[in-house]
């Protein structure tokens, strides 16, 4: 079984934005702000600064596979500070178990304020245990040993956690505390000392009771409690973590009790304010969560899924069918274009939904212009196989647009003061002209699979309708150019080619550019007359020549063209990856300092390299073929978390810190995919460090041992997709499961066409059904392998609900999520009963 979480925040197209927030207490009032996304408090995402503002609107999306388990999804607001520390302005904290709430919402949250006491994460491991001690004088009383084996996951203060712990017994009139050792540089500390506590006053042996009547009620009264400190050297003094409370009376029923908890915050954090004091902070948070079985378990429903291009009609199929009864066609889009590009059956699929699309199509200006699950296919097709495809065309010229600013404006009405309108118009002419340039000069660098799926629009369009001569571009112009490189200029952030949503004068700029480039594309008969805007339709006459419409058909031409190329030939390095990262030396030298520094790493389809800062020339360059494993570096080899291992020829290795759960994660996939193809991969690594003359891991001594563990493996060697085919079936599954009240309705709409020939049923008139009955032999058998999937999944949740200890390091006590699904299992128990 396999545990799967993606996030996306804010929701595509919708943006994130805050309002209202608390004027800055000078002149000015305004405030410099961003945004951070934070798992716990550990940082995985911020946004770019909105300068000035006190309603700054972001507008940035943000997608994640969350590699480790986590108590609170948190949004941080930040104001910048120049000459100090940035300050925290205040937060929205949605707990892990309240996200299916606000899923694909457009909420607003009040920020609320932040303090030191509140911000809390981690758990501890504790074993108490009460017996009873019979002294020299031969009377009885009891102790309290309080065992505090270790901690996990405590917050990283200030870049350093230097944790102890603080055990005290506390009671009505009485209060007595003990200290553990400081452990340095580690936030999971292993402490595993005894602190000994006397809970009651001498008795006489002979009593019954293990208390003395009026020692009851102040046992009951008593509680234990363990407080975590990070040892500090600042003067305010040393930093709360988290603490425990626990009632000694728990104890009288079980004299031992040993479980894992997690920390709380102190009772008196967070009440300074009134919430609505700091302003609110609109997202839209998407969060899955799917537990994924064995390959085996997805058979039936997958062998059904890929056969659908096989069946006829194709509207009588599996895939087709899901996007029938799903509420969106992209939500069926997504998991099945990525479930056929993991198999190899894209093309046949999409050509052959294309094909009885254009079939239904009467008019050819209309072409593939709704939003059919053709046209969502291909769309998210493309976003998959062509995003390297859009870096090498467009990243570089968008950067450039971006940094410089040059002015565009060329609206009479909004042109600033000192603007020319005829400067402006040229330099859009010319951006404009060099974006053209790139594109239809990029033909030979479209992905295979995209031209594939084009050579089979094309042939279907010109086909159904031979009489217009232009429908053989129109049909592809209206993916590439209508929804590939029009949106992705318009929006560079949601394609990965900028990190943030571009300023106000840049966005302008973009927009006018993707107009023109969008209308430059259609190739329709009257250009003038696709702007509603006069400006634009004056600016257009710069492109009126017989150059552009022979460009764009050339272009068109060669995408759209199958089995042409020869890709070795025309090969040139794509940059996949680039960012700061934490590296510690390789000991090239051999007397070297092997210490850590910061370095900008990079990483193309020919070489993974860092040097001092970026633009600088490479200190340290490694040929992607002499890459053998990149694996994750356990934290004890260093004390340092988020660490991974590339490990080279020789044994040579390279340790480095990335700066969080996430980008380490992206960092080691990234690698792995781009090296998975090296004929020399190692199958065994070591998972720790060679440290003062041994390996960490597994003791051995000398350092050219071969690995202790196996190596993870099996990522896809295509750089551009990493998909999970089980995955996707199972979300396929998740969403039949969803609709299956439309799925019964397709099958009563199957029997209602089978026996009645006449007018539709105004309530099956919304299905695709060119042949009830093939459609209902699909139906039937999609409707059993939903059930029996049903029926696995309830079987492991209740064998889950019988193993799982709560208490356990798992599920430790005051894990809100596991307590309501424990009840939810004893609510299903007793109704099985």
């Amino acid at each position: 079984m396999r545990r799967i979480c993606h996030l996306q925040h804010p929701g595509e197209a919708q943006g994130g934005e805050a309002k209202n927030l608390p004027t800055y207490p000078g002149p000015n009032k305004m405030r410099d702000c961003y945004c951070t996304v934070n798992l716990d408090q550990e940082e995985v995402f911020r946004t770019k600064i909105v300068e000035k503002s006190l309603c700054p609107f972001y507008g940035e999306d943000f997608y994640c596979e969350i590699p480790r388990t986590f108590r609170h999804l948190s949004f941080y607001i930040f104001d910048r500070d120049v000459f100090r520390r940035d300050s925290i302005i205040g937060k929205v904290a949605i707990q892990k178990e309240d996200l299916q709430k606000y899923h694909n919402r457009d909420t607003w949250f009040q920020l609320q304020h932040v303090d030191a006491d509140s911000e809390v994460q981690g758990k501890v491991h504790l074993e108490l245990r009460l017996s009873e001690v019979i002294t020299d004088t031969g009377v009885v009383c009891h102790k309290l040993a309080t065992r505090v084996l270790e901690c996990q996951g405590l917050p990283i203060v200030n870049g350093q956690c230097d944790p102890y712990a603080t055990v005290t017994l506390a009671g009505p009139s009485r209060s007595e505390a003990k200290k553990t050792k400081v452990k340095k540089k580690t936030n999971n500390p292993h402490f595993d000392e005894v602190f000994y506590f006397e809970v009651t006053r001498p008795s006489s042996y002979n009593k019954k009771s293990h208390f003395d009547i009026e020692d009851v009620d102040e046992v009951d009264k008593m509680e234990i409690r363990v407080d975590l400190w990070n040892a500090s050297n600042l003067k305010f003094g040393d930093e709360f973590l988290g603490e425990l409370r626990l009632p000694l009376k728990f104890l009288r029923q079980s004299s031992s009790y040993e479980a894992w908890y997690f920390l709380q915050p102190r009772d008196n954090g967070n009440k300074s304010l009134k919430p609505d004091d700091l302003g609110s902070l609109r997202l839209n948070v998407v969060y899955t969560e799917d537990h994924v079985f064995s390959s085996d378990y997805y058979s039936p429903l997958r062998d059904l899924l890929l056969k659908s291009a096989d069946v006829e009609p194709v509207s009588a199929s599996a895939a087709h069918i899901l996007g029938e009864v799903c509420r969106e066609k992209q939500e069926a889009a997504i998991p099945l274009v990525r479930l056929f590009l993991h198999y190899g059956r894209i093309v046949p699929f999409i050509s052959a939904i294309a094909n009885a699309e254009v079939k239904r199509t009467q008019d050819p200006n209309t072409i593939f212009r709704g939003n059919s699950l053709t046209s969502k296919c291909i769309d998210e097709t493309m976003k998959l196989a062509g995003m390297h495809y859009l870096q090498v065309t467009l990243k570089p010229i968008i950067d450039e647009i971006c940094q410089v600013h040059k002015p565009c404006e060329i609206d009479p009405v909004k042109l600033k003061d000192g603007e020319n309108l005829e400067n402006n118009r040229e330099n859009l002419r010319q951006y404009v002209d060099r974006i053209f340039t790139v594109i239809t000069k990029s033909g030979v660098s479209c992905p295979t699979v995209m031209c594939d799926i084009f050579f089979s629009l094309r042939e279907s369009a010109a086909k159904r309708f031979q009489g217009d001569l232009d429908v053989r571009y129109t049909a592809v112009s209206s993916f590439i150019f209508l929804r590939f490189f029009a949106p992705a200029i318009l929006s560079p952030n949601l394609f990965q080619l900028t990190p943030h949503h571009p300023d106000p004068q840049t966005s302008r700029t973009l927009t006018l550019i993707s107009k023109t480039i969008q209308t430059l594309g259609s190739l329709s008969k009257s250009k003038s007359a696709n702007f509603k805007e006069s400006y634009m339709a004056t600016f257009y006459d710069y492109f009126n020549e017989q150059k552009y419409a022979d460009a764009v058909k050339n272009f068109l031409d060669l995408i759209s063209s199958s089995g042409r190329r020869d890709h070795k030939s025309i090969e040139q390095p794509i940059l996949l990856k680039e960012g700061f990262m934490i590296k510690r030396a390789q000991g090239r030298k051999r007397f070297g300092m092997k210490n850590f520094k910061k370095r900008w790493f990079r990483l193309t389809n020919h070489e993974f390299t860092y040097q001092k800062s970026k633009g600088d020339h490479p200190l340290c360059s490694i040929p992607i073929e002499n890459i053998l494993a990149v694996e994750r570096l356990e934290e004890e080899s260093f004390k340092m978390k988020n660490m991974f291992q590339v490990i080279q020829p020789e044994r040579r290795v390279l340790y480095i810190q990335a700066n969080n759960c996430v980008e380490a994660k992206d960092w080691i996939d990234i690698l792995t995919k781009v090296s998975q193809c090296n004929k020399k991969r190692l199958t065994v690594y070591h998972p720790s460090a060679y440290l003062n003359g041994h390996w960490l891991c597994c003791k051995a001594t000398a350092d050219n041992t071969p690995g202790c563990t196996p190596c993870t493996g099996g990522l896809p060697a295509n750089i551009q997709l990493d998909i999970d085919g089980d995955r996707e079936t199972e979300r396929i599954y998740s969403l039949f499961n969803l609709y299956m009240p439309k799925l019964e309705k397709m099958q009563e709409a199957c029997g209602s066409k089978s026996v009645y020939d006449g007018p539709e049923e105004e309530e099956y008139s919304t299905f695709i059904i060119d042949d009830p009955k093939e459609t209902y032999k699909t139906l039937k058998l999609i409707i059993e392998g939903v059930g029996t999937l049903e029926q696995e999944h309830a079987q492991y949740k209740r064998d889950k609900f019988k193993k799982t200890k709560y208490g356990s390091q798992e599920h430790p006590i005051g894990d809100k999520s596991f307590q309501t699904y424990i009840r939810q299992q004893s609510e299903i128990s007793a109704h099985s009963i």
